[in-house]
């Protein structure tokens, strides 16, 4: 039975993920900050949750810790857990930048170290959600910051983890939404849909999700949208 870790579990986009791989039989473990969500979601899955704050390396330590004796191992990880990016460079605050910059950027990296070595083990795969403001940008613009940084942080793990060593390898890919009907998006939903911008539904993303993990392939990112198939996202041909 496959184990499958996934971070912002009880969110949009994580719950979504998580019911599609419930559904194929894995045994799924959320953590997230929100126990009411994450427990009732668990509940419904058969799963298990642990309140976990993505930017406390500890917590993410826990959750894993909690994931391996539950199931007896990890195979999958996914990250999803995010926040809007909460300040602009006009009235630059400093916190606010470190706080969303904590979840967005430092959770994942907090969340793939604290699973890199059991993934190992499995010869498992890491799935980074960054967004289509890590490929293009954005007018929040410290949102965008952190999403480019996930690409970066993939690919280059892509390369540690696809050296073999007796313990395995980890495969390590990113998936990049375009705009998808999560809470977090709530605000903007009614300008984005009078712009005739698509919004796509969590379980488009769920579905683009469970195809990237599948994939054998590792450092690769990818777009989903509304109506779309995910599509592969090659790097600039650049000559040394």
């Amino acid at each position: 039975m496959t184990t499958t870790l996934i971070t912002g579990g009880a969110g949009g986009i994580g719950s979504a993920i998580a019911r599609r791989l419930a559904a194929r039989g894995d045994s799924v473990v959320l953590a997230d900050m929100n126990a009411d969500r994450g427990e009732s979601l668990a509940a419904e899955l058969g799963g298990l949750f642990v309140r976990t704050d993505v930017a406390a390396p500890a917590d993410n330590e826990r959750a894993v810790a909690a994931a391996i004796e539950a199931y007896g191992g990890l195979d999958l990880a996914v990250f999803t857990a995010a926040t809007p990016g909460g300040t602009g460079l006009s009235g630059f605050d400093a916190d606010a930048y470190r706080a969303s910059s904590r979840v967005n950027l430092d959770g994942v990296v907090y969340g793939l170290a604290a699973c890199w070595e059991p993934l190992r083990a499995s010869d498992g795969s890491a799935l980074v959600v960054s967004s289509i403001a890590g490929l293009l940008g954005s007018p929040d613009v410290f949102y965008s910051v952190a999403k480019h940084a996930l690409v970066g942080l993939v690919r280059g793990a892509a390369m540690s983890g696809a050296t073999m060593s007796p313990s395995g390898s980890v495969r390590v890919n990113a998936l990049c939404p375009g705009f998808v009907d999560t809470p977090m998006l709530a605000p903007m939903c009614d300008a984005l849909e009078a712009a005739g911008l698509p919004i796509a539904d969590p379980a488009e993303v769920a579905i683009a999700a469970e195809t990237v993990l599948s994939s054998r392939d590792t450092g690769e990112a990818w777009t989903v949208s509304a109506g779309r198939e995910p599509e592969l996202v090659r790097p600039p041909d650049i000559h040394l």
